[in-house]
């Protein structure tokens, strides 16, 4: 027996509007932090010991920074949703539910900020 409105049956939702959504924004950002992460991994062992001024510099390079750049949003987004899950599935007050999910959106925009802030003084700067 199903317990949906007609509605709910034509638009095909579930019962939180957006499981599947959620679930592909997860798993895609996943997917595309690999390269990056990798890149980073590789960056980190060709500059293992170099002196200051050189990481800067490499740092400063156009698509380093865009990497770069690419990497912090793509973290950003993946950890604010991954904490958005958590939230979701194990707090059961609709008040604090709320009140997190919030402190999530406006933690994460900060943290992407400073990051992305960061990244753009030194590239502007070497």
């Amino acid at each position: 027996m199903d317990m949906r409105t007609p509605l709910a049956k034509v638009r095909g939702l579930g019962s939180a509007k957006s499981g599947t959504e959620h679930f592909w924004r997860v798993r895609t950002t996943a997917v595309v932090l690999v390269p990056l992460i990798l890149f980073y991994i590789v960056f980190l062992i060709s500059h293992a010991g170099a002196p200051y001024e050189v990481v800067v510099a490499s740092l400063a390079n156009p698509f380093v920074c865009v990497i770069t750049a690419l990497t912090i949003v793509a973290t950003i987004v993946h950890m604010q949703l991954g904490m958005e899950e958590i939230i979701q599935d194990y707090i059961h007050s609709e008040g604090l539910k709320v009140a997190l999910l919030l402190l999530n959106a406006f933690f994460s925009l900060f943290i992407g900020g400073l990051c992305l802030f960061a990244a753009l003084k030194i590239a502007f700067a070497g």
